[in-house]
């Protein structure tokens, strides 16, 4: 036989199983607590026994003592074995099954007792409490053993203690009485302790099911390895009840939503606020991938129910890609624009090389003149009107964009924006956005337009966007802000209904605002109020205005974009 040591013997005495393990607990506490009720129930038994025996003794002598026969033999016979009081004493010994009657004189001399021989003598303990005229019960031993006696005084006729009358019950019979009751109190515990081992044996198997049987170690393992799991993916996770409140955030979780522990226990309602983030989460909106923005982030969101009634979402931040899929529109939309400059460039080559051809030298000087004149004359009137060259690159690129796609780019007479943009990114972001769905609007309608305001009132940024397209109706110009609505297919690069979203929580953000109004031709005006984006003008005279631009030159230059 190979050794084994004590810790490899005693793992595998026991059993490793959840199953096992839960059966074998509670079965030993059923076993412990009916061993245990058993105990003290036995405990005042057996004291109840006692009492009643003293009791009952106490009762057979105050029936000798009451009897006329037993004072009057007392007072007037000698003790002896034949006397009256031993007659008399051992008649009702018999009739009440006691083990002995003893009937004493004032010095404690009996005059009966169950053994003849110990007639006339004293008696073995204190008689004097019983001659004091008290009554006495008690467990004690005598000549005849241990047994629980009863002693009470005996009177005359006149009232007058003569003695003492003194009964005892054997303690055999009591200790029989105590041992002949408990099997019947084993049968009962042992009943209960069946009960109880099946009821265990139930719920072990419940646990057993609920468990997949596993082992407390494997359990372990998994609630470690769900632990380093959760908080190492680069997805948030989002636990819910039955209840619908929140009980596990993971890291990602907490980052995404930007809320922290207090919100376990929380419904979405209370941790995350109003919003298309709090409908999916709580399940008022379905579907997979569902696109949501939260604070500055684009996330992805699937929500799965579990088998409690509860819930497990899922959350993938899509920011970065999603203003990557932007870039990628922007920049297919400025190869479209040099791929139809280029067709425009090679037009007005062929055309200077004709006039060279010809040895039309002046009029190929005023053709190239006239077509360098007209690209610096719109870039001038723009970066005129707009100081930051961020936004003025980004209107001269949109306006190539839209003549290309047939649509004349007009920037407003009233446009005057100074070059002092706290957060110029964040205007680029906006005006591109409303730019590029108003040009998505118009485009193919006939007149196709676009028109962009941008001024500066103190501090504040206005923002205006129109177009020429059918308009924006009434019931729907809150839900175009909402992220994830659009009438419009969804890019290659994925989904739509994002870009007026981050443009009102952009608005929103510097406590301002983004409303969407019709034009006087039924158009879509685009309205975007954000207070505060403008720095403090630095001391000196201001610079004057730049002139506005004449009709006739703003004219031309809508029919050179179209």
């Amino acid at each position: 036989m190979s050794p084994t040591s004590p810790a490899r013997r005693l793992r595998l005495g026991l059993p490793r199983r959840v199953f096992s393990q839960v059966l074998l607990m509670q079965v030993t506490i059923a076993a412990g607590v009916a061993v245990l009720a058993t105990g003290l129930f036995l405990a005042p038994l057996s004291k109840q026994l006692d009492e009643e025996a003293m009791r009952r003794a106490l009762a057979i002598a105050e029936t000798t003592a009451q009897d006329p026969q037993i004072a009057e033999g007392v007072q007037h016979t000698r003790p002896s074995i034949d006397g009256p009081v031993q007659l008399e004493a051992e008649r009702i010994r018999h009739a009440t099954n006691a083990e002995y009657i003893v009937v004493m004189n004032l010095r404690g001399v009996r005059w009966s007792h169950t053994t003849r021989a110990e007639i006339g003598r004293l008696v073995s303990t204190d008689p004097s409490a019983a001659l004091a005229g008290q009554q006495v019960m008690e467990i004690d031993n005598g000549t005849l053993g241990r047994s629980a006696r009863g002693k009470v005084p005996l009177y005359d006729a006149d009232h007058r203690i003569i003695g003492a009358v003194s009964v005892g019950i054997a303690y055999d019979s009591v200790r029989a009485r105590l041992l002949s009751a408990i099997p019947g109190l084993l049968a009962y515990a042992g009943g209960a302790l069946a009960v109880g081992s099946l009821a265990a044996w139930l719920i072990s198997r419940r646990v057993q099911r609920q468990t997949r049987d596993l082992a407390f170690s494997d359990i372990s393992a998994l609630l470690a390895e769900r632990e380093a799991m959760l908080h190492g993916i680069r997805e948030g996770v989002v636990a819910l009840d039955r209840t619908g409140r929140i009980r596990l955030l993971n890291d990602e979780a907490r980052r995404l939503l930007g809320i922290g522990d207090e919100s376990v226990g929380q419904t979405p309602d209370d941790a995350l606020g109003e919003g298309r983030t709090t409908d999916v989460l709580a399940g008022r909106v379905t579907g997979t991938d569902l696109l949501t923005v939260r604070g500055q982030r684009v996330l992805v969101a699937n929500r799965m129910p579990t088998g409690d009634g509860g819930a497990v979402a899922t959350l993938r931040d899509r920011t970065e890609l999603e203003q990557l899929g932007r870039e990628l529109d922007s920049t297919r939309g400025l190869i479209d624009a040099l791929r139809a400059q280029d067709h425009e460039h090679a037009n007005r080559m062929h055309t200077l090389l004709g006039l060279l051809e010809l040895e039309m030298y002046d009029d190929a000087a005023e053709f190239v003149g006239e077509v360098v004149g007209d690209h610096r004359v719109t870039a001038e009137q723009v970066t005129e009107k707009i100081q930051d060259p961020l936004l003025a690159a980004l209107l001269v690129g949109k306006a190539t964009v839209a003549a290309e796609r047939g649509v004349a780019l007009w920037v407003s007479d009233r446009t005057r924006l100074p070059d002092r943009l706290i957060e110029p990114r964040g205007l680029v972001t906006v005006v591109g956005n409303l730019v590029d769905n108003a040009l998505d609007a118009v485009a193919g309608t006939p007149h196709a337009r676009v028109e962009v305001e941008l001024r500066a009132e103190g501090r504040t940024a206005v923002l205006r966007v129109r177009d020429t397209g059918p308009g924006v109706p009434v019931e729907q110009r809150e839900l175009v802000f909402t992220e994830g609505w659009s009438t419009k297919e969804p890019p290659a690069h994925g989904k739509r209904g994002l870009g007026l979203s981050l443009v009102r929580r952009f608005a929103e953000r510097q406590g301002g605002s983004a409303t969407v109004g019709e034009t006087g031709g039924g158009g879509a005006e685009f309205t975007v109020v954000l207070p505060e984006s403008l720095a403090e003008p630095e001391p000196g005279p201001e610079p004057e205005p730049a002139p506005a631009l004449t009709a006739p030159a703003q004219t031309a230059t809508e029919e050179e974009a179209r």
